[in-house]
């Protein structure tokens, strides 16, 4: 008998849903686990929201089934929300209240410890503004109370859609940063768009296209791949011979991207042997945009 993983706090199996005669999410299955920050990335129309929504127990899927900790969310719904932080794309905020007075209104609706107020905002950066009216706020600020309105009841697993659209160069760095620290204690889902963010803030990324899942794994596949190029380029073979060297491409005759094996790092070799072949090496450097590539690859028929 397999032992039930204590890490995983969301469990979404085999998701769908239909509007009328067309598949909006065919058959999409999510795994989340405390401390890791997974990105949810997808074109627009390939069935993040309709997800989001049945992960979060807005929308009944036509089948599937989704649990929070074990309680399944269509079975017990109030029990298995206790566990759930959502942030929408539109913040569920009342701008003519001050932000301690929303945010106790948020404990009282989610019966919070009694001292999660301070607890909170602290974690949030919110401690100085509590007496002002959120409508005053900047939106940097506006997407604090978004979120703190999402953990202050502790939550196992907190979903967040598009957390920093709209926000400055600034704002977004601070909400980022938030984000990450959010994920040592929580499982957080991070919907977006913007694939440096997900590069930046998630440890594992999972992609749709017209409803399915296309692409589940690591950012980065694990170890980053390096790219060479040559102005006396050696084979593809040669380059695979060197020791800590996966899997080598060819971008172009005198450009190759190669792949480490995990935890090595073979760039120092690569740099030895092109001195000692004359292959005369023209750059070595990490491969830039492997995610942006990825994405692009597996949706390109949705632009």
């Amino acid at each position: 008998m397999d032992t039930p993983d204590s890490s995983l706090v969301l469990h979404a199996r085999d998701l769908r849903r239909s509007y009328g005669g067309r598949v909006a999410v065919d058959g999409v299955s999510i795994e989340l686990r405390k401390g890791e920050v997974l990105g949810f990335l997808g074109p627009n129309g390939a069935g993040k929201s309709t997800t989001m929504r049945m992960l979060t127990g807005n929308l009944l899927p036509d089948s599937g089934t989704v649990s929070l900790c074990g309680v399944d969310l269509f079975e017990k719904p109030l029990r298995a929300k206790e566990g759930l932080g959502y942030l929408p794309e539109i913040p569920p905020l009342y701008r003519d209240m001050s932000v301690d007075d929303y945010l106790k209104f948020a404990m009282k609706l989610h019966r919070a410890r009694t001292d999660a107020l301070a607890e909170t905002k602290a974690r949030c950066g919110l401690a100085d503004v509590g007496k002002r009216l959120i409508g005053s706020l900047s939106k940097g600020y506006q997407q604090r109370v978004g979120i703190a309105q999402a953990i202050i009841h502790d939550p196992d697993v907190i979903i967040l859609d598009e957390p920093t659209a709209g926000l400055d160069p600034n704002q977004i760095r601070e909400v980022r940063t938030l984000i990450r620290e959010l994920g040592d204690r929580h499982g957080v889902i991070l919907s977006t768009h913007i694939l440096s963010e997900v590069e930046g803030v998630c440890d594992r990324v999972q992609i749709l296209h017209r409803g399915r899942q296309v692409y589940c794994g690591e950012v980065g596949g694990g170890q980053q791949p390096i790219e060479a190029g040559f102005n006396n380029p050696p084979s593809v073979d040669e380059l695979a011979g060197i020791e800590g060297m996966a899997s080598v491409e060819a971008l172009s005759p005198n450009l190759f991207r190669l792949h480490p094996v995990k935890g090595l790092d073979p760039t120092e070799s690569v740099v030895r042997l092109a001195s000692e072949r004359n292959w005369k090496l023209q750059r070595i450097s990490p491969a830039r945009n492997s995610l942006e590539t990825i994405f692009a690859e597996l949706t390109r028929e949705a632009s």
